[in-house]
């Protein structure tokens, strides 16, 4: 019978294994695919950055259960985890859990989703139908029936264009090999890339703010080093943010260290400058701008521009998603960042993570479409949330357990301040995937 099957996890980020932890609890088989060759692959890729909140604050509730059973030893709540730390000194001992590794299959990407024996146009059953997720691994190509699907794959993978308008620039393409996408390590493995260059970043988020930060320690040991940071719309009144954060006060001196560099000139501020075109150039890349402004030319560029989902594996899954937010269309108006930022979203669960498909849910980046500033907490709660559903108790999935720093107030939580919160936007604009 469907209900005989495994559960399949998608993505083996914090997410994804806090889904595996709650599945594990509950006793509900469950199989884990993680395209990397190591659990927490995309966090890895930022392992240098450092996040904005404490450990205290950084650790699913089961996973901490089941690791505390094991005799783990948590690490010092107060302190700040990177992305490294993260992943080495909990996803690592999460995975090897004698309940969780043999249900993790690494180096398997999911290439296509679908419901066994039928396409997406028809019916003919389908709720009633395993799912089957199709998989290319070290054995080839695999197909595994599965009773649900939690989607926990991130956004990672998928960074946006320098384009202002959703689309790569003319001749961005071309010019790729000038450009990365994400938060380079500038002061370690990257170091060399950058050192004496002439760097753009594009960007209005706290990853772009976290890159320009770290250019200007570069630059005082290396003299030649200049930083040019392409806002692409608006002014400046509102690019740094709040510089006095009390919730997360690293993430509001991050903001205010942007400012003071701004200020001071060692970092060029363009605001308002809409990317249209990437030229090179006998001198370099130059960018240049709808109505006709003129960037650089620079050395190198960096696209701290954020990330959003890939549809592509799940092409024959039946998604209702909000047109513009690429999220579920009931969560849409709750994380829409036109009138929400992260402390605003409010509480949510199961109910808002369901699709027209039975059984699929998103989790974690995966679930908020386009929109950023994911809190991790809030992915946590996602995965508790859908599990309870998947396992039969409603009044669970209905249940929200989770405190949102705008009001204070918890659902289901008692005497724990709004600052216990943590934030996986950090200053990646990525997410909890």
């Amino acid at each position: 019978m469907t209900t005989q099957l495994p559960v399949a996890v998608l993505g083996a980020g914090p997410a994804g294994l806090a889904a595996a932890a709650h599945l594990t609890e509950r006793g509900v088989p469950f199989v884990v695919f993680e395209s990397g060759e190591s659990v927490g692959a995309s966090v890895q890729q930022w392992g240098h950055v450092r996040l904005f909140s404490p450990w205290r604050y950084n650790i699913d509730r089961a996973a901490q259960r089941l690791l505390t059973d094991d005799g783990w030893r948590p690490p010092e709540p107060a302190t700040y985890p990177t992305g490294t730390d993260l992943v080495e000194r909990y996803l690592m001992p999460l995975a090897r859990l004698a309940t969780i590794a043999p249900h993790v299959r690494l180096g398997h990407r999911v290439i296509g989703v679908t419901r066994q024996g039928v396409d997406k146009l028809r019916d003919d059953h389908r709720g009633h139908r395993p799912f089957i997720v199709t998989t290319e691994g070290p054995a080839g190509i695999t197909r595994t029936p599965v009773r649900a699907v939690m989607d926990a794959t991130g956004t990672w993978l998928s960074p946006n264009p320098i384009g202002a308008e959703g689309i790569p620039a003319v001749g961005e393409e071309y010019a790729a090999r000038w450009i990365h996408y994400g938060i380079p390590d500038v002061l370690g493995v990257d170091r060399a890339r950058y050192a004496g260059k002439r760097v753009a970043v594009v960007g209005a988020g706290h990853s772009a703010k976290h890159v320009v930060r770290d250019l200007s320690l570069l630059a005082e040991d290396v003299i030649d080093t200049t930083i040019t940071w392409i806002v692409r719309r608006g002014g400046a009144d509102n690019v740094f943010g709040d510089q006095a954060d009390a919730r997360l006060p690293e993430r509001g001196k991050l903001g205010a260290d942007a400012h003071r560099l701004v200020a001071s000139g060692r970092v060029q501020l363009e605001t308002g400058f809409r990317i249209e075109r990437a030229v090179i150039g006998e001198s370099g890349l130059e960018l240049l701008s709808a109505d006709g402004g003129k960037a650089g030319p620079f050395d190198e560029i960096v696209a701290a521009t954020g990330f959003r989902p890939d549809f592509g594996f799940l092409r024959e899954i039946r998604l209702d998603l909000d047109p513009w937010v690429e999220s579920t269309r009931a969560l849409a108006p709750l994380i829409d960042p036109n009138v929400h930022s992260c402390g605003s979203v409010p509480p949510h669960g199961a109910a808002e993570l369901a699709h027209p498909e039975q059984g699929f849910y998103a989790i974690g980046a995966k679930s908020y479409g386009r929109a950023p500033n994911l809190l991790l907490a809030t992915g946590y709660e996602q995965a508790r949330s859908v599990v309870a559903e998947l396992a039969g108790d409603h009044e669970a999935a209905g249940r929200v357990e989770l405190v949102l720093p705008a009001s204070g107030s918890a659902c289901g939580v008692k005497n724990e301040p709004a600052t216990q919160i943590a934030e996986f936007e950090l200053a990646t604009s990525a997410c909890c995937g």
